[in-house]
């Protein structure tokens, strides 16, 4: 139930994504085709494009979050015990926290800072532009409680402990050092055809 409840969420933020990213090529093309043509532009576009691009990095991290997409390396955990994965799971998502809290206090702080502070351009309260500091770190954090709490209570399969998820350039590559081996291996054996 929850988990249909955050995979809706993800959607809808994936499409405010999509939304805020096509008016910002409208925005940005558009002022560009008035300004070369027309000799004339949309004043407010490269202050809300802007905007946009923050909002877009900011709920783009949060869908990130949730399906795992976010860098990292493999090396060291997957060779561990399950135990092991499931302490640095656990270590990992504690220090996320604690960065997502340090986050969300500084945002909150900018925000309450600038609520009076007008942006140059559209006249509008610069505390919308921390904003998306805010949304992104209750958003995270809620997150990152609910996986730290399935670790906790042993909800978690030993697949899922290793969070970070090879690219398939990297499979492919490791496919491929794979068949060399192996060819390498064949052409090496005695009695083999050179």
């Amino acid at each position: 139930m929850l988990d249909r409840f955050i995979d809706r969420y993800v959607r809808a933020i994936n499409l405010l994504i999509a939304l805020a990213l096509a008016v910002m090529v409208v925005l940005v093309f558009g002022n560009v085709v008035l300004r070369y043509v027309f000799n004339s532009g949309i004043t407010v576009s490269e202050e809300l494009s802007r905007w946009l691009f923050i909002w877009i990095t900011f709920l783009g991290a949060v869908a990130a979050l949730r399906e795992n997409a976010h860098l990292g390396t493999d090396m060291l955990v997957s060779r561990l015990p399950v135990k092991g994965k499931k302490v640095c799971m656990v270590l990992g998502q504690v220090l996320m926290l604690y960065l997502t809290w340090l986050f969300l206090a500084g945002s909150y702080k900018q925000m309450l800072i600038n609520w009076d502070v007008e942006a140059p351009v559209t006249g509008a309260s610069m505390a919308f532009f921390y904003a998306s500091g805010v949304v992104f770190s209750v958003c995270a954090g809620f997150l990152l409680v609910l996986q730290l709490l399935r670790v906790l209570s042993g909800q978690v399969r030993e697949s899922d402990l290793v969070m970070v998820k090879e690219s398939e350039e990297q499979a492919e590559l490791e496919a491929l050092q794979a068949e060399l081996a192996r060819e390498n291996a064949a052409t090496q054996q005695p009695g083999a055809r050179t």
